[in-house]
């Protein structure tokens, strides 16, 4: 019994220490301990372009979150209690609820909440969080404002960019290859034509893409 003890207070410790490279510092403890209370596996991984983190329930019970290692600590805090609310709001109101209802909403609120204060975020940051969760929405990304907000604390040299970012007439290259030129807004997205076809697509504001001509942004 002792030697488990000793096992899981070492485990602990890692933890902790792990934390504090990827989280601002005052979050730390509130953050650990919600992972030990929920008994949450942590697996930081390399970067996914599909999403930033996300939540599982493995077979043998246990919850797993995943996160993104690239993101800078306040989209790493972000992203972490995001995932924690899909814990909290399944175990709370059954696994019917939608992923990002108003179940998942008002649980992401109220565990954000005692981390939005500028001893944790900027508060360049902060007016923009208030905003945002007034009414959280299933991806931060598609929060202009928040994104570019948060866009000023990424520690990597940017190699993507959003499409929304990008002058009209520029030129950009999707991740499966293709390179577009970017038109006009169409309602709520962007047409832009496929340059090797002529064909042409719609794509969304939030499309991370790698642009041709860095020299015009």
């Amino acid at each position: 019994m002792k030697k488990k003890f000793i096992i899981f207070l070492i485990f602990a410790l890692i933890m902790e220490a792990i934390l504090y490279k990827y989280l601002p510092k005052e979050s730390v403890i509130p953050c650990f301990e919600l992972i030990k209370r929920l008994g949450i596996y942590l697996k930081i991984v390399n970067e996914r372009q599909s999403r930033h983190g996300d939540y599982q329930q493995l077979s043998n019970g246990q919850h797993k979150i995943t996160i993104n290692a690239n993101l800078n600590k306040y989209r790493f805090l972000m992203t972490l209690i995001h995932e924690i609310a899909h814990l909290v709001a399944t175990e709370k109101y059954g696994k019917q609820i939608k992923p990002h209802g108003n179940e998942w909403k008002s649980t992401y609120q109220t565990l954000m909440k005692p981390f939005l204060r500028p001893e944790i975020f900027p508060t360049e940051l902060l007016s923009y969080l208030v905003i945002h969760f007034q009414n959280p929405s299933a991806s931060s990304d598609t929060d202009v404002h928040l994104t570019l907000a948060m866009r000023q604390y990424d520690h990597e040299e940017r190699v993507k960019y959003y499409v929304f970012e990008l002058p009209t007439g520029s030129l950009f290259c999707s991740d499966d290859g293709r390179v577009f030129k970017k038109g006009s807004k169409k309602i709520k997205r962007y047409e832009c034509t496929e340059v090797s076809t002529g064909k042409r697509f719609v794509i969304q504001p939030h499309a991370l893409v790698t642009p041709l001509e860095k020299d015009m942004l």
